[in-house]
C-alpha cells in the first residue's frame, strides 16, 4: 500500500514522476544536512556523557547509583518513547516533531549544565531522552518522505556516516572538555549545535504527510506499550545487580510480557492503533527488526567491554581509548555511504549477510585478544568490525523503514531505534552475565595459582566486581612491586578471559543475524517516499 503526499506549508512537491519543486525548502540533500546536524548532537551527547560521569560524581557528591541513573534515566525515557514519538510525527508531521525535539534537547542540555544537584541532572537527562525520542524517528521519516527510492539508501548511508563520526568524536571531545574546561561544557556544547540545527530546520525542512495519516491517538496503546518497554528495558538494566533468577528481575520481565500481550490484543480492536500489527506480516520488515536487535546485541554488548579493556587493562586515558577506536568508527564512516550505494544497486540481502559475517569474524578475532595485544592487532579487528557494521546499519534501517507504508514511516523509524535500544540493553546485560560467570569460575583459581594471600569473603566479592571491568584494586601501602604486578596480572588475565567468552557469544549471535539477513529484501513501499525533486 502506498500513499500520496500532502504538503501543508504550500511548498511545491513532487510525486513519483512529477516535476521537481524549487527553492531551498524540501531540497533532499539540504534536508539530509539539516537532519544530520540534529542526529549528530544526540549521538555525540551519548558518548560524551559517559566520559563526564566520573567528574559529575565527584563534583556533585553523587553516589554510584545516582550516577548510573544519569545514564539509565536517559535510556529508559528514550526506549519507552521512541515508537510513540514516531507516531506523533506521523500524526502532526515529522518537521514539527523534529524541530521540537531539537529545541527541547538543547534546552534540557542547558538546564543540566546549570544544575547544582544530581537530582536535577537526572531529571533533565530524562527530558533529554524524551526529546531525543522525538528527534530520531522524525529524522528517518523526513529522509523517507524526501528522497526517491533510488537515492534513499545513499541518504541513509550518509546518515549512518554521521552517526559513526559522532560516536568516534564523543570520547575525544568529551575527554578534552572535561580535562580542560568542565563537565558542564559537555552539555553546553549542545546549545550552539542545537541552534544551528533549528535554524537550518526552520529554513529547509518541509512537512510531508500521507493523505491517510493517522488523525487520532491510541492512548491505551501508548500506555500499554510504554509500560511494556519500561519493564523490559529496566529488567535488562538491573538484571546484573538483581540476578537473572531474582524475583524483581522476573517480576519486571513478566509484567513486560503481560503488557506486550495485552497491547497486541488491544491493537487488533482499536480503530487507529498505535502500531498496526499488520505491518509485521511483511517478512522483510520483521526480519529487519530482528536483525537490528541482534546487531545491537553483538555490537553494543561487546563494545561495552572494549572500553574497559583499553582503559583498565592497557591504562589508556579516555581520549587515547577513543583514538584507538578510530579504526572501527573510521570504517563505519567510510563504509556507510559505500554500503548505501551497493544496496541501491544489488538490494540489501547480500550486503547484510556479508556485513554480519564480517561482524562475526571481527567478534571471533576480538575474542583472541590478550592483556598484551598491541595496537596493530586491535586495530585490525576494530576496522573489520566497523566494515561489517556499516552495511547492517544502512541496510536494516532501509528494510524496516522502506517496507512500512509511508503513513507509518515515523512508527517504522521509532521501531528501528527501539530495536537498537533493546538489542543494546540485552547485549550488555547478557554478556555482562557471561563475564560475571567467567569471573566467578576462574578468579579464585587464578589468584591461588599466583600464590597470593587468600582474600576474606567480603574482600573477595568486592574485588570480583572490579575484575568484571578489568580494574585491579590498589594494593596496601608498602606492598612489594612484584606482588602488585601479580595482582594486576591475575585481574587482567581473568577479565580478558571473560571478555573472550563474551565476544565468542557475540560472534555466535552475529552468525545467527547473518542467517536472518537472508529473509530481507528491498523496501516494498520505498517509491511512496519520492516526494521532492533536486536529487
Amino acid at each position: 500500500m502506498t500513499s500520496q503526499l500532502t504538503v501543508p506549508d504550500g511548498a511545491t512537491s513532487k510525486t513519483p514522476g512529477g516535476e521537481p519543486g524549487r527553492g531551498l525548502r524540501g531540497h533532499p540533500w539540504l534536508t539530509l544536512f539539516s537532519v544530520a546536524i540534529g542526529v549528530m548532537m544526540v549521538t555525540l551527547d551519548g558518548t560524551i556523557v559517559a566520559i563526564a560521569n566520573p567528574t559529575i560524581k565527584e563534583d556533585l557528591g553523587a553516589s554510584l547509583a545516582q550516577v548510573q541513573w544519569i545514564t539509565n534515566g536517559y535510556l529508559l525515557a528514550l526506549a519507552v518513547s521512541l515508537i510513540t514519538a514516531g507516531k506523533l510525527g506521523d500524526r502532526f508531521g515529522h518537521r514539527q516533531t523534529f524541530l521540537i525535539g531539537i529545541a527541547g534537547f538543547a534546552t534540557a542540555s542547558a538546564a543540566i549544565g546549570l544544575s547544582h544537584s544530581v537530582g536535577l541532572v537526572i531529571g533533565f537527562r530524562v527530558l533529554q531522552g524524551l526529546f531525543g525520542a522525538l528527534l530520531m524517528p522524525a529524522a528517518l521519516g523526513l529522509l523517507r518522505a524526501t528522497f526517491p527510492a533510488e537515492k534513499l539508501n545513499m541518504a541513509i548511508g550518509i546518515w549512518g556516516m554521521v552517526i559513526g563520526a559522532s560516536t568516534a568524536a564523543g570520547p575525544i571531545v568529551g575527554g578534552l572538555l572535561v580535562q580542560h574546561v568542565s563537565w558542564q561544557s559537555c552539555f553546553f556544547i549542545n546549545i550552539p549545535v542545537g541552534l544551528v540545527a533549528l535554524v537550518f530546520g526552520l529554513v529547509i525542512l518541509k512537512d510531508h504527510r500521507a493523505e491517510n495519516a493517522p488523525r487520532s491517538f491510541d492512548v491505551v496503546g501508548i500506555v500499554l506499550l510504554s509500560a511494556a518497554m519500561f519493564g523490559l528495558v529496566w529488567s535488562l538494566i538491573k538484571a546484573p545487580e538483581w540476578g537473572w533468577g531474582g524475583a524483581r528481575t522476573l517480576g519486571f520481565l513478566g509484567g513486560a510480557l503481560v503488557c506486550f500481550a495485552v497491547f497486541a490484543v488491544w491493537e487488533t480492536k482499536v480503530r487507529e492503533p498505535l502500531v498496526p500489527l499488520g505491518i509485521f506480516r511483511s517478512v522483510p520488515l520483521s526480519a529487519g527488526t530482528v536483525l537490528m536487535v541482534l546487531m545491537a546485541f553483538a555490537f553494543m554488548g561487546g563494545l561495552f567491554f572494549v572500553t574497559f579493556y583499553l582503559q583498565n587493562v592497557h591504562g589508556m586515558s579516555p581520549v587515547d581509548a577513543g583514538l584507538h577506536l578510530l579504526p572501527l568508527t573510521g570504517m563505519m564512516i567510510v563504509g556507510s555511504p559505500a554500503a548505501g550505494a551497493a544496496i541501491t544497486k544489488i538490494g540489501p540481502r547480500i550486503p547484510l549477510m556479508a556485513g554480519m559475517a564480517a561482524t562475526a569474524a571481527a567478534c571471533f578475532g576480538l575474542s583472541r585478544l590478550t592483556p598484551d595485544s598491541g595496537t596493530t592487532a586491535m586495530s585490525l579487528w576494530f576496522a573489520l568490525l566497523g566494515l561489517g557494521l556499516a552495511p547492517v546499519m544502512v541496510g536494516a534501517t532501509e528494510v524496516i523503514v522502506g517496507n512500512a507504508p509511508l503513513e507509518l514511516s515515523g512508527v517504522a523509524g521509532g521501531l528501528q531505534q527501539a530495536a537498537m535500544q533493546v538489542g543494546g540493553s540485552l547485549g550488555t546485560a547478557v554478556l555482562g552475565a557471561v563475564m560475571a560467570g567467567r569471573v566467578d569460575g576462574r578468579f579464585e583459581g587464578n589468584w591461588a595459582k599466583a600464590e597470593l594471600p587468600p582474600l576474606a569473603p567480603d574482600q573477595l566479592d568486592l574485588v570480583k566486581k572490579g575484575v568484571e571491568v578489568g580494574y585491579a584494586p590498589p594494593a596496601p601501602q608498602g606492598t612489594p612491586a612484584a606482588v602488585t604486578d601479580k595482582i594486576a596480572g591475575v585481574v587482567h588475565d581473568t577479565f580478558v578471559s571473560g571478555m573472550s567468552l563474551a565476544f565468542t557469544v557475540a560472534g555466535v549471535v552475529a552468525v545467527l543475524a547473518a542467517a536472518v539477513a537472508t529473509l530481507t529484501k528491498r523496501g516494498a513501499n520505498a517509491e511512496a517516499g519520492a516526494g521532492v525533486g533536486h536529487v
